[in-house]
Order: C-alpha cells, then structure tokens, then sequence
C-alpha cells in the first residue's frame, strides 16, 4: 500500500502520518499554504516529512484562501479563546477547506500511483467543521471514485473520524510521535498560548489519554477553567 497523508503539521496529522510510516505505507505528506495566519504548521509538517524521509508537497493555494473570506484562519479577525463550542468557533471555519485540500490530494496520489489518501479529521470536530463528519468523507470518497474512474483507484483513509483527540495522542505515542514538534495553536505565537480553542483541545487531550504533554504554553492552566465552564454551559 501507498498512502499519501494530507498533514497540516499539528498533532493530529503528524501523528497519522507517524502511524502510516510505522505499517511501511507511507508514501509522502502533502500540506497546504492557503494564507493562513502563520506558517508554523507548514514548518512543522516539512520537518515531519524530513524525519520520515519522504516527499513533501507544499500546495500554494494563497490565491484560493484569499477569497474564502471571514474566517479567523485566514483575515485579520480575533482568535476567540476557550473551549470548543459551535457559537465562538464557527469563525474558525475555513468554507469547504477540505473539499479543495482533498480534491488536489487525490490528483497528487492519482498521479504518484498511491492507494490512499489519509486525512487525520476526528470526531471532535463533528459538530463545528462539516467537512470532517463522516457523512463528508464517505460522500467525498464515492464522488472522486467517480472522478477518476477508469484512472486511478484511490480511497480515503479516516482512522480517526470517529475518535477523539485524545484517541488520537493515544495512537500517536504509541509509534513515538514528536509531539513537542508538532503545532496547533491558531494565534502563531512563540509558543503556543494555551487559550484558543485548539490548544484547550489539545492540552485536554493528553490530560485524557494519560500522556505526558510535552507542549509550552503561554498559560498552561487555561484549559482547566475552559472545560468547567463548558461543562457547566
């Protein structure tokens, strides 16, 4: 098997695309440059790639990402902090963001002669990102089958779509993934702040799996208020 894994650079897909490399599959990682608010992901995926000695491809879709407007992935709109909650994190929602990422994967694997294409969308992210619910990726899978019937045979591959983020840094230590290399934080800071969304997810996350979090924060602690509040909510 060849899979090629869409790697962003945070810790879900860097450690998707450590899990891929240990089973021997690996093919490359291919990230994307879409005018986002840093390029410490980009950064984080090439060293990934670098670390598990395959192809990286850097997709320039500045030009795209500036005319998916609003969102404060991409504009000059402030990150809100705290947990996850449809509300606040709806300003996070990058429009049909994985449909063109994934679109221009599967040409890359089609192209390279790969059997897969893995993406590291995760349960958690259900309920806020509709492109990363499991009726998305198994639409998307059956309308690029269509798209390159006859060409290619290349199939979506979501182990975690229906797992949590901790799930996913369970997984993720198991193969040893760097998790102190990988980057979540949306604000792009030094270090990541500890306050927005994904890193509350994140620092809950390992707090769940049991595993040590070898990230710095700016405010570490943060993320304990922010899931009582939510819990209260």
């Amino acid at each position: 098997m060849k899979v090629a894994v869409v790697c962003s650079g945070g810790l879900d897909s860097v450690s998707l695309a450590h899990v891929v490399a240990a089973s021997g599959d690996l093919s490359r990682l291919i990230s994307f440059d879409y005018g986002q608010r840093h390029s410490k992901e980009i950064d984080s995926a090439a060293a990934c790639a670098k670390r598990l000695g395959v192809p990286h491809h850097v997709i320039d879709l500045r030009s795209v990402g500036a005319s998916l407007t609003g969102s404060a992935l991409t504009d000059d709109v402030d990150v809100p902090d705290g947990h996850y909650a449809e509300e606040t994190m709806r300003i996070t929602v990058v429009p049909n963001r994985n449909a063109i990422m994934l679109t221009i994967a599967y040409g890359i694997a089609a192209a390279n002669g790969d059997d897969h294409v893995a993406t590291a969308v995760h349960g958690g992210d259900h309920f806020i990102y509709p492109d990363c619910r499991p009726a998305f990726t198994e639409a998307f899978d059956a309308m690029q089958k269509a798209a390159l019937d006859g060409y290619a045979d290349v199939s979506l591959y979501t182990p975690f779509v229906r797992r949590s983020k901790a799930d996913i840094v369970t997984e993720g230590a198991k193969v040893n993934t760097p998790f102190a290399e990988t980057w979540s934080c949306y604000k792009g800071g030094e270090i990541h702040c500890g306050r927005c969304g994904t890193c509350v997810e994140r620092r809950e996350a390992f707090h769940l799996a049991g595993v040590e979090d070898p990230t710095p924060y700016e405010d570490p602690d943060f993320w304990i208020k922010a899931v009582e509040e939510r819990g209260q909510g």
